[in-house]
């Protein structure tokens, strides 16, 4: 068991701190306690209170179930203790309902939280989810919520990445449930750079964008707010805009990437003086997609492809893709918001070359190309029949299976006696099975055998006529 040692306490933080816990039969008792463990150390050090930070907890399962609302608990005490006693919920793992959950009651003031302060949600899941996350996520990440996700299993990079605020290496952590304690310090740095008290801060940092937030100083009728914003010493390129009392955050955008911005929110009230508010904020490196091209769920027919990442900066992408070796190509484009799509109509057991380019909204291009193999045909073998040829012997035949068959396996399960595995050549559509008990039902299945993948087998119940009764010779004296 892990053991915190002694920690310093987090000064001048102010935030309401949501955990969306995989509460879900898919998790172990031992995997739930490790990271009840995790999140009560990474916690340790924080300041709780209503002027400080409040945290709560929502239970992932197959209806979404709220341990304690944000006010509940305001002392480091309170909230260690509390989060020992969390119990297990089991159900489904119904991550999407679990967030809309999050959006429409814990936000709010319903549940404990302030409307001036930031908002962090930190998702411990085990990769898995039954239901979909983008969505609801997204409509979460456009409130202003930081999110964080911490994954302890095989969760999919994509698309985990995608639900994590940008950029995925600073919110995004995959670690085994025994290593959790490695990743505490860094993640609560993280944190605490989101929550800091009562200034003006920039989240969402992209290599175009970033959304900045600050503290409720104003309101609709006390005044308003004049920002400004200008690549460091360019002031000719100073950008100003107006916002409304009632704003705490604002999306920046068209910006030019990996560059440092002097930021000033300078509040205009009618009663009193506010002094402004200052932030530097520098963007990414301008992201290069893609960098990574994917292929999966390969049936006969179709593959889905996919790509990563998928920057602000990019229109749309070019999927072009055919056979090898052929000259024959297809191309489909697809939404630059989107990260993978399907290639339809393709041929059985055929490698493709597929290559995904980006065009950017700038003119530019970048491409990355991948193969991708369908399977073969998967077809089980239609219309078994039976052709009765005496009471212990009977006649199977099917018609032949679709695709490159290799051979077919047919299983005969007796009523009374073993089992009959017999493997035949793909010319061959029909067996005999014989010295089957007569009245006796047995199961026939028979399976078509392919190079690379299982067949679907089908199988057949087969009666056998009783045997007829001798007849007995009775003598009969003569007269």
């Amino acid at each position: 068991m892990y053991f915190p040692g002694p920690h310093p306490s987090v000064p001048d933080v102010e935030g309401d701190l949501l955990f969306l816990l995989d509460s879900s039969g898919s998790v172990s008792y031992y995997e739930f306690s490790r990271v009840k463990e995790f999140i009560a150390d990474l916690l340790r050090p924080f300041t709780f209170g209503p002027y400080d930070v409040q945290t709560s907890v929502v239970h992932i399962s197959t209806v979404p179930a709220m341990e304690f609302p944000f006010d509940r608990y305001l002392s480091s005490g309170a909230v260690q203790h509390a989060i020992r006693g969390i119990q297990q919920v089991m159900g489904d793992t119904n991550t999407g309902k679990a967030l809309s959950f999050a959006k429409e009651k814990l936000f709010t003031g319903e549940a404990g939280a302030r409307p001036d302060v930031p908002k962090v949600l930190l998702w411990i899941t085990d990769g898995f989810s039954t239901d979909d996350v983008s969505q609801p996520m997204q409509l979460l990440k456009d409130l202003g919520v930081t999110v964080f996700i911490i994954s302890t299993g095989r969760g999919n990079y994509l698309e985990l990445s995608a639900a994590a605020s940008q950029p995925p290496e600073k919110h995004l952590h995959f670690v085994d449930v025994d290593d959790l304690p490695i990743i505490i310090k860094e993640l609560r740095d993280s944190i605490t750079d989101v929550i800091q008290a009562k200034r003006l801060r920039a989240t969402n940092i992209s290599s175009s964008t970033f959304r900045l937030v600050w503290p409720k100083l104003l309101t609709r009728d006390t005044g308003y707010y004049v920002l400004e914003y200008a690549p460091t010493g360019q002031p000719r390129r100073k950008v100003t805009k107006q916002l409304t009392g009632d704003h705490t955050t604002i999306l920046v955008s068209d910006l030019v990437p990996q560059t440092t911005y002097e930021v000033a929110l300078i509040p205009e009230s009618n009663e009193r003086y506010i002094p402004p508010q200052t932030t530097r904020v520098t963007t990414l490196e301008e992201v290069i997609s893609p960098v990574r091209v994917l292929i999966s769920e390969s049936k006969p027919h179709s593959v889905r492809v996919s790509w990563s990442p998928t920057p602000e900066s990019v229109a749309s992408y070019q999927v072009l893709y055919g056979p090898l070796p052929a000259n024959s190509v297809k191309l489909v484009v697809v939404d630059g918001s989107l990260n993978s799509t399907v290639l339809e109509n393709l041929a059985a057991n055929t490698t493709y070359l597929v290559t995904v380019s980006a065009i950017y909204k700038s003119g530019k291009e970048r491409a990355l190309s991948a193969k991708a193999c369908t399977q073969e045909e998967n077809s089980k073998v239609k219309h078994l029949r039976f052709e009765d040829l005496g009471p212990t012997t009977v006649k199977a035949s099917w018609d032949p299976a679709d695709g490159e068959v290799l051979g077919y396996r047919v299983r005969c399960r007796r009523q009374a006696g073993p089992s009959n595995l017999l493997s035949v050549s793909p010319q061959i559509h029909s067996v005999l099975l014989s010295n089957l008990t007569a009245g006796s039902t047995n199961k026939v299945c028979v399976k078509a055998v392919y190079k690379n993948i299982p067949g679907k087998g089908l199988c057949r119940m087969v009666h056998m006529q009783p045997a007829s009764p001798v007849r007995s010779y009775r003598h009969r004296p003569r007269a």
